[in-house]
């Protein structure tokens, strides 16, 4: 009798790709993780720490260092190729990163396909719903089948900011970052709940009446402090990249913000964008499609057209 196991391939293990990697068998979610990188030294020596750390794992994890054709019998990879030096020196836009990561992107997958790779992709790269959209192309998996991290750790960045805003719990509050993975990124407040209670409903009451605006900035602003004292961020969003591909493998059908593939939602088509989606054996299952005050709705169609106008510059870089 053959038991089933989980594979999961991580494309790019420097800081981010190797959190990914590591938590991916903190978190009991795979049984192979299969390492790919440009320098294999670093690879080998990721691999080689990451092996170190397998006794105090939940479950016997095996790291295997793979080429881009290798990755054909993962169930799920995680793209995480970057380069974290454009983004230092103070810059805090991630869309600088593009002259990087689309060529970048664009010539791996197409050895990743090469090799008969059927399965789901999580994307983390940025300018990650641009990314997103541009690997969605490029293999033709089905649709739903690749999604970015998106607004997804943007989101996590709220919650604490609301935490630490109000002493609530993260398990009682439901909230959510849509739009751009970026700085266009957007709130929709009137989905924001404490305890099943909207902030309408609580509004003057302590500690419930703040500055919406503040805490917003504090979320989008958040990665630029973790990036100010250690020059990468990679603890948040190892967590998000591995709950996503968790909430695949098992089947979980968790409603939680990505880069999703947009079909009408919104009133938007043909591009990627952070919303709540449903995630299960099938991928993005369903995009979630709230009702939103005009307000929050034209922030949102703003984000989608930065989105758009960057995707059409990253179309440009890799016809030059």
């Amino acid at each position: 009798m053959s038991i089933a196991t989980r594979t999961v391939g991580v494309v790019g293990v420097g800081h981010v790709g190797s959190h990914v990697a590591l938590l991916l068998g903190m978190m009991g979610v795979a049984d192979t993780v299969r390492l790919c990188d440009a320098n294999e030294v670093m690879a080998t020596s990721q691999r080689q720490d990451l092996m170190d750390a397998v006794k105090f794992m939940p479950h016997p994890v095996n790291y295997v260092i793979s080429s881009y054709e290798d990755l054909k019998d993962c169930d799920v990879i995680v793209n995480s190729v970057g380069n974290i030096k454009i983004l230092t020196n103070g810059n805090c836009d991630r869309d600088d990163e593009m002259a990087f990561t689309v060529p970048q992107v664009a010539a791996t997958f197409p050895k990743i396909m090469a090799g008969g790779f059927k399965g789901y992709v999580v994307n983390i790269t940025n300018p990650c719903d641009v990314i997103t959209k541009l690997i969605s192309t490029v293999t033709g998996l089905p649709k739903g089948h690749v999604m970015g991290t998106g607004t997804g750790l943007d989101t996590s960045r709220l919650v604490s900011a609301l935490v630490q805003q109000t002493g609530v719990t993260s398990a009682s509050i439901t909230a959510f970052m849509m739009g751009e993975h970026g700085n266009a990124q957007m709130t929709p407040w009137s989905l924001v709940r404490f305890g099943g209670k909207s902030l309408d409903e609580l509004k003057g009451q302590a500690p419930f009446d703040f500055d919406t605006e503040e805490v917003k900035t504090r979320a989008i602003k958040g990665g630029w402090v973790t990036m100010q004292g250690k020059q990468c961020t990679e603890f948040g969003i190892g967590a998000t990249a591995a709950t996503i591909v968790d909430a695949i493998l098992r089947g979980k059908n968790e409603i939680m913000p990505v880069s999703a593939p947009l079909d009408g939602e919104y009133g938007e088509s043909d591009l990627f964008a952070g919303c709540p989606a449903m995630i299960g054996a099938d991928g993005v299952e369903k995009v979630m499609e709230y009702k939103l005050t005009d307000t929050e709705l034209a922030d949102f169609k703003k984000c989608c057209q930065t989105i758009r106008t960057n995707y059409a510059r990253g179309c440009k870089l890799i016809q030059k």
